[in-house]
C-alpha cells in the first residue's frame, strides 16, 4: 500500500487536478485585478475619405476637405480596473470550494488505491494459502499411492482402490495447477494496483494465515454511529451542491450594473509616408468610468438561471439521498463483516476438526483397522473444509475492506497496519 500510494499513476492525475483547481482560482481572481494592454496600429488610407463643409460657412459653395492623410498611426497603452461586478464577486466564493474539491479528490484517490491493493493482496494471499493446502493434500495422496501400490502387488488390495486414490490425486494436481495460474494473474493485478512494473518479479513476504488473521483482528470493527463527514464522497456531494448554488447566484447577479475604471495614454501621427507618420506623433491621454447595464438579455439569463436553479435543487436532493444510502451501506457492511468473521472462525475450527479426523483415519488405515473408502471420505471432508475456509478467509478480508470504505476510515486502517 505504501508503494502504491507513491507510484500508482492515478495519484499523479489527481495531483494535477489539484494544480488545475489552484490555477482556476487564480484565473477567477485575475478577473478582478487590473488589466493592461498596449495596442499599435498603422493604417494606409488608399483613398482618403473627404468630408463636405456646407456652403455659407467659408464661402458660397460646398468645400470638400480631408481631415486625415494617407498614412496614420495610433499607439495606446490602457489599464482597465473592474470597480464593481457582483457576478465576479460571487464567483470568487467558489475558489475555496474548488480547492476543497481537488483536495478531497486526491484523498479519495488514496483511499481507492488502498482499497484496491487490499483486495488484490487478499486474493494473492488466499491463493498462496490454497497452494500450501493443496501441496499437503498431494503429499498425503502420494504416500497412500506408494503404500497401496505394494498392497496391490501383494494381492491384499484391489486395483480399483488404488485407482480411486490416483483419481483424487490427479484432480488435486489439476487444482494445484489452476491455483498456480490464478496466483500469477492475481500478482499481476496487484502489480497494476501498486503501479509496480509488470515485467519485474514482485517479492512478497511469506506470512501464515494465523499471523495475518491475528494482525487484522488486533484492529476490531467498531460498532456505533456512522459519521458521514468521514465519507469523502459525501463531502464531495455537499461541495458540489454548494458550487451549483453559487453558480445560480452568479447568473442572477449578471443582471446588475457593472462599473469599470480605465486610464489610457497614447499618441497619434499622420503623414504621406510611414516615416512621417511616426515622426509627427501627437500624444493624448484620458481617464474615465464605464457603466454597463444589461437590458435586453432577460430571456437568455432567465433560462440559464432556471437551469442552474434546478441543478442546485437536484444536488441538494442528492445529498439527502446519499445520506441514507451511505448509512445503509455502513449498516450492511457492518452486518456482513460480523457474519464473515463468525464464518471464518467456525471454518478455522472446522478445518482443525477435519484434520484431526483425517489423521485418526490415516493412522487406522496404517494399522489395518479401517478401509480405503473411509480414508478417502476423511480426505474429501478435509478438502471441503479447506475450501470453505479459503472462501471465508477471502470473504472476511473483502468484508473488512468494505466496512472500512463504508465508514470512511480506509486511511486510518492503513496507518494502523
Amino acid at each position: 500500500m505504501d508503494y502504491g500510494l507513491k507510484h500508482n499513476r492515478n495519484r499523479t492525475i489527481y495531483t494535477n487536478e489539484k494544480k488545475i483547481a489552484d490555477a482556476k482560482a487564480r484565473e477567477m481572481l485575475a478577473a478582478y485585478l487590473p488589466s493592461i494592454g498596449i495596442n499599435s496600429s498603422l493604417d494606409n488610407n488608399l483613398k482618403v475619405q473627404q468630408t463636405v463643409i456646407p456652403g455659407g460657412i467659408f464661402g458660397p459653395n460646398d468645400i470638400r476637405v480631408a481631415f486625415t492623410k494617407k498614412i496614420n498611426t495610433n499607439h495606446t497603452a490602457r489599464i482597465d480596473q473592474t470597480v464593481y461586478d457582483q457576478s465576479l464577486l460571487i464567483g470568487l466564493k467558489a475558489n475555496s470550494y474548488n480547492a476543497q474539491q481537488a483536495t478531497l479528490n486526491e484523498r479519495q484517490s488514496e483511499e481507492t488505491i488502498i482499497y484496491n491493493i487490499g483486495n488484490a493482496y487478499a486474493q494473492v494471499f488466499v491463493y498462496r494459502e490454497q497452494l500450501h493446502l493443496l501441496g499437503e493434500n498431494l503429499q498425503a495422496y502420494q504416500q497412500q499411492q506408494g503404500i497401496n501400490a505394494l498392497k496391490v502387488k501383494k494381492g491384499v488390495l484391489l486395483q480399483k482402490d488404488l485407482d480411486r486414490i490416483s483419481v483424487d490425486y490427479n484432480n488435486t494436481f489439476a487444482q494445484l495447477k489452476v491455483a498456480e495460474s490464478n496466483l500469477i494473474l492475481c500478482e499481476n493485478q496487484l502489480k497494476f494496483e501498486m503501479g509496480y512494473p509488470l515485467d519485474q518479479p514482485l517479492a512478497l513476504d511469506s506470512i501464515s494465515a494465523e499471523k495475518l488473521f491475528v494482525q487484522v483482528s488486533q484492529h476490531p470493527v467498531e460498532s456505533g454511529h456512522l459519521s458521514l463527514d468521514n465519507r469523502i464522497d459525501f463531502q464531495l456531494s455537499k461541495i458540489n451542491a454548494k458550487l451549483l448554488e453559487i453558480d445560480q447566484k452568479r447568473i442572477k447577479a449578471t443582471a446588475m450594473p457593472k462599473l469599470t475604471a480605465y486610464a489610457q495614454y497614447g499618441a497619434i501621427g499622420f503623414g504621406d509616408h510611414p516615416g512621417s507618420a511616426f515622426s509627427t506623433l501627437t500624444p493624448y491621454s484620458s481617464v474615465g468610468l464605464k457603466l454597463s447595464i444589461p437590458f435586453f438579455d432577460f430571456f437568455k439569463r432567465s433560462a440559464q438561471y432556471n437551469q442552474a436553479k434546478y441543478k442546485s435543487l437536484n444536488a441538494q436532493e442528492e445529498v439527502k439521498i446519499n445520506e441514507d444510502k451511505f448509512k445503509i451501506e455502513y449498516l450492511n457492511a457492518h452486518t456482513k463483516v460480523i457474519r464473515e468473521q463468525s464464518n471464518l472462525e467456525n471454518n478455522r475450527r472446522n478445518i482443525g476438526l477435519a484434520q484431526a479426523v483425517f489423521n485418526t483415519t490415516d493412522l487406522q488405515l496404517r494399522k489395518g483397522t479401517t478401509n480405503i473408502t473411509e480414508w478417502l471420505n476423511a480426505q474429501n471432508a478435509l478438502k471441503e473444509s479447506q475450501n470453505n475456509y479459503l472462501n471465508s478467509l477471502y470473504a472476511y478480508f473483502q468484508a473488512r475492506m468494505e466496512i472500512e470504505k463504508a465508514a470512511g476510515s480506509l486511511k486510518t486502517f492503513y496507518n494502523d497496519l
